[in-house]
Formats: structure tokens, sequence, C-alpha cells
């Protein structure tokens, strides 16, 4: 049972036909893009909040009784006799995206915002680009992504009232996650900074008002970063400003590696303290409170 419980995923979805591919630190398939892997063993699927490990994948998605999973996942450990491969169940077509019903006013995310210690001529600048708002039915922030037409492709959702909890997080149904949250690009510039969430990138912004091309990744897959180069070849330099934890870190030196042998000068930036830009940016400024 144990074998059976321990199947490595990716593995497994790749036998049976699926599309299988990383994004940061989880794995996902091309057929649904809503499902997560963790640490090769585990499995959830956003859209449907479902989960678990391979037994029940193939439960859900092949159709299989709990013996019958079991008993194909010891035969594709060679622990069994040979059994027909699972017909995984039709997936259905990928929701098409749209944008959030936008609310009448931006008030509970421009207060969450300033909160955070976001300068308020910083989010201004980004609701008046048309890529910040409050929606309609959740009041949460939506961080908007447009690809190079001006048309909205991705939306990062983010609740407003996790100050004391981590709240809510998440995308619009049928969000393009190689179109990332940026500001309006400058050409006169070869830089561009790269961040991992708007709130980090709009932090940034308030420590650096002269700072030209910035993109948030709002993640750590660089399907954002590999668009915005295509669409961009002036640019020549990556600054890497991604979290200051292990895992936004260990993202850097990769991406530094990969950026580096196809010709960009790529540099590495974190935050003096804390986990992330906005962190640092509130302790800045409990710092200057108590100076005064």
């Amino acid at each position: 049972m144990q074998i059976a419980r321990e199947t490595d995923l990716p593995d497994l979805l790749s036998h049976l036909g699926y599309q299988v591919k990383r994004v940061g630190r989880f794995h996902t398939t091309t057929e649904m893009d809503s499902l997560r892997i963790k640490d090769r063993r585990t499995w959830f699927r956003y859209s449907q909040n479902t989960g678990g490990d391979a037994i029940t994948f193939l439960q859900q998605f092949c159709g299989k009784s709990f013996p019958e999973a079991v008993e194909y996942l010891l035969t594709f450990h060679g622990k069994a006799r040979d059994a027909p491969i699972p017909q995984p169940k039709p997936i259905s077509p990928k929701q098409e995206f749209s944008l959030p019903l936008r609310n009448a006013d931006d008030r509970r995310v421009f207060a969450y915002l300033r909160k955070r210690g976001i300068a308020a001529q910083v989010i201004r600048q980004f609701m008046n680009s048309g890529l910040l708002y409050e929606d309609a039915v959740h009041h949460n922030c939506v961080f908007v992504g447009r690809d190079e037409s001006g048309q909205a492709k991705y939306a990062g959702l983010r609740g407003t009232y996790d100050l004391d909890s981590p709240g809510f997080k998440g995308d619009a149904t049928g969000s393009d996650k190689n179109t990332g949250f940026s500001l309006p690009h400058d050409p006169r510039s070869d830089l561009v900074l790269v961040f991992e969430a708007p709130i980090d990138l709009m932090s940034y912004l308030t420590l650096h008002r002269d700072t030209t091309n910035a993109l948030a990744l709002c993640g750590l897959y660089d399907g954002a970063l590999q668009t915005y180069l295509q669409a961009h070849p002036e640019i020549r330099r990556i600054a890497l400003c991604l979290d200051a934890d292990e895992p936004g870190q260990k993202a850097a030196q990769q991406l530094q590696e990969k950026y580096q042998l196809q010709g960009y000068a790529v540099t590495v930036e974190k935050p003096r303290c804390g986990k992330d830009w906005n962190e640092y940016l509130q302790k800045r400024l409990c710092s200057r409170e108590r100076g005064r």
C-alpha cells in the first residue's frame, strides 16, 4: 500500500499521457492548469477543491475503484501482474478568461495597500493605468496583466482582509501565467526588474520612485519574463528581485544562470531584511516612525 501511495505523480501522469510541466516549486499539466503537484507525491486541483495521492488521482480522473487503483499502481512499480492502462476521463475545456466585475469604487483596495505601506502615488499610478482595481463581489485586489496590445490576459486576486492572517490569494479563471503584472514599458531603458508578487513590485516602487521597467511574475514561473523579453528586445539587463526566502533565492540563482546563457546581464537584488520587499518596506516605515 505504501508503494502505491508514494508513487511519483509526474512520472505517473506522463505515463498516462498528460503533458507534465514544472511551474516554480510545483508540477502541473497542460490539460489541467489548476492542478498542483507538491513534493511529487501529493496533488490538489484548485478548480474542483479536491486532492490526494496517486490512488485518489486514479479514482478521480481514471474512474478506478480503490482496489483497482492500488493494483494498477503496484503494476506500474513492477510489483503486480500487468494491468491495462486506465483511460483518463475527458478534461473539460479550459474556461475562457474574463476580468472580475469591477466595484463602484476602489476604497477597500486603496486602504488595504496603504496599510501595507505602499505610497498613495504608486497605488493611483496603477489604478489610473487600468492595472489595479477592486472587484465587486469579494472586494479583492485585482492585479491585471495585459499583453502588448493592451488586452487583459491575466488577473491576480488578493484578499483585503489578510493583515493578521495569510488571507486569500489566487488567479482569475482562465488567467494566462505567461502574462505578468507590469509597469507600462519604457523603451528608453534596457533594464527590467523582476518580482514575485505585484505587492512586492509596488513596495519597491514606493522605495525607488525612479524605477522604469518592472514586472511581477505572480509566482516563480518565468513564463511572463520570457514573454516580456520577446516583446521588448531592447532589454539587455535583468535584475531579479525575488523573495529573500529559500525558494525565492533558489529560483533567482536558476533564472540568473538561464538568462546569462541567453546573453543577458543578470543581477540578483534582495531586501536587506525581511522575507520580501513589502516586509522590508514595512520595517523601514516602522523604523522611521520610531525615529521621530
